[in-house]
């Protein structure tokens, strides 16, 4: 029941934040042209993770990512960004791995990471309104699922729980939108860990200090 509240509670403040964007909005031009100062959309797509330290490379972890964005404009071309969003981060295994002390192969390896998260970047428009912006996230763990899988098994006196994430995620973030049509913009994105997201895991499995890295790639709706 209370997580289900927390769900609830996210869901509605993502409502709130992306009607606060864009109670300027109407049936007019595009919103640029409108020259409101807050604007707001909504945002959806694909996130590709993996966590630097766990000894599997590459980004063959996929999950979701989406919520809400409210724009305000500081300045001709310039402007801040605010965004409430559901993300998923974390790794997994793509190949038989052997593990530090080389008594086990690593044959199943799956972190599992969900974050409310609140990015805020400084973004500079061009002509045809793509933009492209620089800022942070802050990211509240909401949940995390750690699963291994090795030959031989894994011991039992082994609790990976003793070995928790940190609470929350600090990330610097590049950015890039790409104006497709009216409203709909494409976005790339890349992030990272600026803090490790922890300190201690098991030491077959990697090393101590772990970091989220990861690319997103989102369509992003303005409202007009």
């Amino acid at each position: 029941m209370i997580k289900f509240r927390k769900i609830a509670l996210f869901v509605s403040t993502i409502a709130c934040f992306v009607g606060a964007g864009g109670f300027g909005a109407k049936a007019q031009s595009y919103y640029i042209d409108d020259n409101r100062t807050f604007y707001g959309g909504l945002i959806a797509g694909a996130t590709f993770t993996q966590v630097d330290g766990d000894n599997f490379a590459g980004y063959h972890k996929v999950g979701f990512t989406g919520g809400g964005i409210a724009y305000a404009e500081l300045a001709p071309k310039f402007a801040a960004s605010i965004e409430i969003l559901y993300t998923q981060k974390g790794s997994r295994a793509h190949k038989t791995q052997t593990s530090n002390n080389k008594v086990f192969f690593i044959e199943k390896y799956d972190i599992d990471l969900s974050y409310a998260e609140v990015p805020i970047l400084f973004n500079y428009f061009d002509k045809r309104k793509s933009h492209f912006g620089a800022g942070v996230s802050y990211s509240q763990l909401i949940s995390y699922k750690e699963n291994v899988g090795t030959q031989p098994a894994f011991p039992d006196s082994v609790n990976l729980d003793q070995y928790p994430f940190r609470k929350y995620d600090i990330n610097f973030i590049l950015s890039g939108n790409l104006h497709v049509y009216k409203g709909f913009f494409l976005n790339a994105r890349f992030q990272y860990s600026l803090l490790p997201i922890r300190n201690k895991i098991y030491p077959e499995f990697g090393r101590a200090e772990q970091y989220n890295n990861m690319w997103v790639i989102r369509l992003m709706y303005l409202f007009q």
